[in-house]
C-alpha cells in the first residue's frame, strides 16, 4: 500500500526541526522510519505533514562522561547492540537493542525513535525502564528531563510534547549492574508477545537493588515492582528467583492485561511470570562472567 500524500521537511537541526514543529503543529517525526512508514502504508496514520530528523549529527552517538552514559536519538540499534562497553556498563540496553528486527531494521532503526513511538510490544521500552533512564527533550522553553518511570503513558502514548523533540537517552554507568532482557517473540512480527528486562546490584552473593520491567503485557512498558521488592536483601538463589517472578503479576489488573488473537491475558499472564524467572537467572549467570556481547 502507498501512504496518502504528505509535504516533506529535513531539518538541518534541532532548533531547525523545532522551528518546523511549531510551524506544522500537527507534523510527525521521521527518523528511522520503521515504525511511522508501516502505519502510514496500512493508514493508521496519516500525518500530512513530516519532518525528517535523520540527518542531524548532533542526535548520534553515545558518550559517557564520570556517571552518566549520554546515547543521542538517532543511534541505531546495530551501534547499541555492538557496543562493548555498553555491554559492561548496561547489558540490559544491549541485548534489548539486538532483539530488534532483523540486521536491516536495526542498521536503520532509531533507540530515539522507538521509545518515543511508545508501542508496548516493542523491545525498548522494558530495557530503559530497568535501566533506570532518563529521557531528555527539547523544546521551544529548552531542555527538560523525563525520568523512564514516568515516560510511557499508554498505547502509543509518552510524555513528550507537541512542540518537544526527543534527544538522548540517559542513564547511569553502573558496571556492577548485572542486566538481561528476554521475550517471547510473536510468530507473526517478531515483536514481544511478553519481554522482560532485569538490571540487579549486588554485593557478593546478595542483592543490594533491582529495577525488572515487561513489555507487551500492558498498554505501554510497566516496572514490576513486586519482584523488584521481593529481590532486594535476597540471595542469589533459583528459589528466590522463581519466588519473586511469581509476584510479577501481583500489581496488574488482570482485565488491563493485553487480550488480542495471539495470546490471551490469562497466558499473557504466565509468560509474563516464566520470563521474569528466566530473565533473573540469566542476569545472575552472567555475574563473574566473561565479558562477551551478544
Amino acid at each position: 500500500m502507498y501512504p496518502p500524500e504528505f509535504d516533506y521537511y529535513r531539518a538541518e537541526s534541532v532548533d531547525h526541526a523545532l522551528e518546523l514543529i511549531a510551524d506544522n503543529p500537527e507534523a510527525k517525526i521521521l527518523a528511522g522510519g520503521h515504525s511511522l512508514i508501516p502505519m502510514m502504508k496500512s493508514g493508521l496514520s496519516d500525518p500530512g505533514t513530516l519532518v525528517d530528523i535523520g540527518e542531524i549529527d548532533e542526535l548520534t552517538g553515545i558518550e559517557r562522561d564520570d556517571g552518566t552514559i549520554s546515547i543521542g536519538a538517532l543511534t541505531n540499534y546495530a551501534t547499541i547492540a555492538d557496543d562493548d562497553e555498553l555491554w559492561d556498563e548496561r547489558t540490559v540496553l544491549v541485548e534489548a537493542a539486538h532483539e530488534v528486527g532483523d540486521i536491516q531494521v536495526r542498521n536503520r532503526g532509531t533507540i530515539g525513535g522507538n521509545i518515543a513511538h511508545g508501542d508496548p510490544a516493542s523491545d525498548l521500552p522494558a530495557a530503559v525502564l530497568a535501566a533506570d533512564a532518563t529521557i531528555v527533550v527539547q523544546g521551544p522553553g529548552g531542555e527538560r528531563t523525563i525520568d523512564a518511570d514516568d515516560f510511557f503513558v499508554g498505547m502509543y502514548a509518552t510524555a513528550i510534547g507537541d512542540d518537544e523533540l526527543l534527544t538522548r537517552i540517559e542513564v547511569p554507568r553502573r558496571p556492577e549492574a548485572h542486566g538481561a532482557y528476554l521475550k517471547k517473540p510473536s510468530p507473526s512480527s517478531g515483536y514481544a508477545l511478553v519481554g522482560v528486562a532485569v538490571s540487579m546490584e549486588t554485593d557478593g552473593d546478595r542483592i543490594e537493588s533491582a529495577r525488572v520491567a515487561a513489555n507487551g503485557v500492558l498498554d505501554r512498558g510497566v516496572r514490576l515492582e513486586p519482584v523488584e521488592a521481593a529481590l532486594v536483601g535476597e540471595t542469589i538463589e533459583e528459589d528466590v528467583f522463581e519466588a519473586a517472578a511469581q509476584r510479577a503479576d501481583e500489581d496488574i489488573d488482570e482485565f488491563m492485561i493485553m487480550d488480542d488473537i495471539q495470546a490471551s491475558a490469562e497466558f499473557r499472564a504466565q509468560l509474563l511470570r516464566v520470563h521474569t524467572e528466566r530473565a533473573l537467572n540469566e542476569a545472575a549467570d552472567r555475574i563473574d562472567a566473561p565479558t562477551t556481547t551478544v
